[in-house]
């Protein structure tokens, strides 16, 4: 073989296997997304835990403030009651039965 032979033939061989490199990359490449793409995806993932986040800690202090609201609400019913009862004890003069049995029907 002479000298041109063989440059040819290595000129030829390393244009194919350039080829099929070329060919390779470029489906991997395709296939997945490019450098300046994974960045506002990764970002997107980000805010979206931040949001579920943010909404578990919301509604945790909403559920906090309802059972405080209610144990308020309860408290003062109890308070009512007591004094409503003190009142009818107070004013029972001892000639008629309690209050509750005292009722005229409407």
């Amino acid at each position: 073989m002479s000298w041109r032979q063989v440059i040819l033939l290595s000129s030829l061989l390393a244009m194919v296997l350039l080829c099929m490199l070329q060919e390779g990359t470029s489906a991997s490449v395709g296939s997945r997304p490019a450098a300046g793409e994974e960045a506002p995806e990764a970002e997107n993932i980000q805010k979206l835990r931040d949001d579920e986040l943010r909404r578990e800690y919301y509604e945790e202090q909403r559920n906090e403030f309802e059972n405080f609201v209610e144990e308020q609400r309860d408290e003062q019913e109890e308070r009512t009651r007591e004094a409503v009862e003190q009142w009818r004890q107070w004013h029972y003069d001892g000639l008629y039965p309690p209050y509750l049995y005292n009722r005229h029907p409407i």
